[in-house]
């Protein structure tokens, strides 16, 4: 979440609130669950750690000034290290489709390339769990095990290339794809 926040900030400050409703656009149904409180304490931490600064709106549109959020070099640096990171075996479905959200909408890095990393990592994985199971009988735990990672593997690079056409088709629109775009 630390990153996904962080990345959300390249563009400008902004308050937890707009923040929330970002992601929330970003998640769908499974962005209902987040709430602005989470996202405070998130803020909180980064500004800790020196990735963020707290600044105050100048003129509140309405209501009392808020906590405004901006990125300090730190900041900028880490978002960039993350996006250029591995998202490594257990990667989970969701954390993959922030980090492509973020890439486009900071612009520190191109989905399309994040997703051709991802592509060949699961490549890698899916070659090894498939001459894994050629040592196993599929009748066997071990069998079924290395059965179930394999599919699951094969899912995720068929996931993959719904995201290689969602994002080549934005980029072929001139569309940054982020969640401003949405």
């Amino acid at each position: 979440m630390r990153d996904v926040v962080l990345a959300l900030l390249v563009k400008g400050p902004s308050h937890g609130y707009e923040l929330r409703g970002r992601l929330a656009v970003a998640l769908g149904p499974l962005g209902q669950t987040l709430n602005a409180g989470q996202i405070y304490v998130t803020l909180g931490r980064l500004e800790k750690a020196g990735l963020v600064v707290l600044e105050r709106e100048d003129v509140p549109v309405r209501g009392p000034r808020r906590k405004v959020y901006a990125l300090t070099a730190d900041g900028r640096e880490r978002v960039a290290a993350w996006l250029a990171e591995s998202a490594g075996p257990r990667a989970d479905v969701t954390e993959f489709h922030l980090k492509l959200v973020a890439a486009a909408e900071s612009g520190l890095a191109d989905p399309l390339v994040l997703v051709d990393g991802r592509r060949r990592e699961l490549m890698h994985s899916l070659a090894e769990a498939q001459h894994a199971a050629l040592a196993h009988d599929t009748d066997s735990e071990a069998g079924l095990l290395l059965e179930g990672i394999a599919l699951r593997l094969q899912a995720d690079l068929r996931w993959l290339e719904a995201c290689g056409r969602t994002w080549s088709a934005r980029a072929s629109r001139g569309e940054s794809g982020g969640i401003d775009d949405e």
